[in-house]
């Protein structure tokens, strides 16, 4: 009898952790940053084709979203197009049509920006991410990493990017990188630095003819 009443108590200890337990997020949330300081906006087209294919990659439950890196980056008014698809397959290729007319208008116009804010933007891409239901979080950085701050605006921070990976794409070289290239590599390693230290992971992708290594 003792043995049954142990049996027992187990048995609902064991359905008491199931019904405890919540569902595991599924879906997909990415975030790409877009460098539009100096020179780097003769690169945005480049950009739009990464955006085409990740759309094309993009499934029900997804979470995307495109914002500018500027003077200033930590604020929602950066975000050019941001989308959550729809279960439906013929609303979903709306929403990724009407996503791509945002971005095509933001380069036609697009203005360059006199700083760049790379930690702002990161910073509010972490809080875009954090908000959504998904599964895998990603920022994607599309530019050549180097930051330039307006005086006055503070950024030594630690980024919180526990479970966030970040793919910097198009890592262009500057002038001053081709005298001594180890200010290159000293760059990438410092944003790689930053990022693991916050818990994220690093990569990057400078092979546009292979952008199926963007969402590995």
């Amino acid at each position: 009898m003792k043995l049954l009443k142990i049996l027992a108590f187990a048995g609902l200890g064991f359905l008491a952790a199931c019904g405890d337990s919540q569902p595991q997020a599924q879906g997909r949330g990415v975030y790409m940053l877009l460098d539009t300081s100096g020179t780097y906006t003769q690169e945005l087209d480049k950009a739009q084709q990464i955006i085409a294919y990740l759309l094309t990659r993009m499934e029900p439950g997804d979470a995307f979203a495109v914002a500018r890196i500027d003077t200033g980056s930590f604020s929602e008014k950066d975000i050019i197009a941001k989308v959550s698809f729809d279960d439906r397959p013929s609303a979903a290729n709306q929403q990724k049509r009407k996503f791509l007319e945002g971005v095509n208008a933001f380069v036609e116009n697009a203005k360059s920006a006199a700083y760049t804010d790379i930690t702002g933007g990161m910073l509010q891409a972490v809080e875009y991410l954090n908000e959504q239901d998904v599964g895998e979080r990603t920022i994607i950085v599309f530019s050549d990493m180097k930051e330039d701050l307006p005086e006055g605006f503070v950024r030594d921070m630690a980024l919180p990017m526990d479970g966030i990976e970040v793919v910097a794409v198009n890592v262009t070289k500057l002038r001053s990188d081709n005298v001594d290239p180890r200010e290159y590599m000293d760059r990438l390693a410092e944003w790689q630095a930053k990022v693991e230290s916050g818990g994220g992971s690093w990569r990057v992708v400078n092979d546009l003819d292979r952008l199926g290594q963007i969402l590995e």
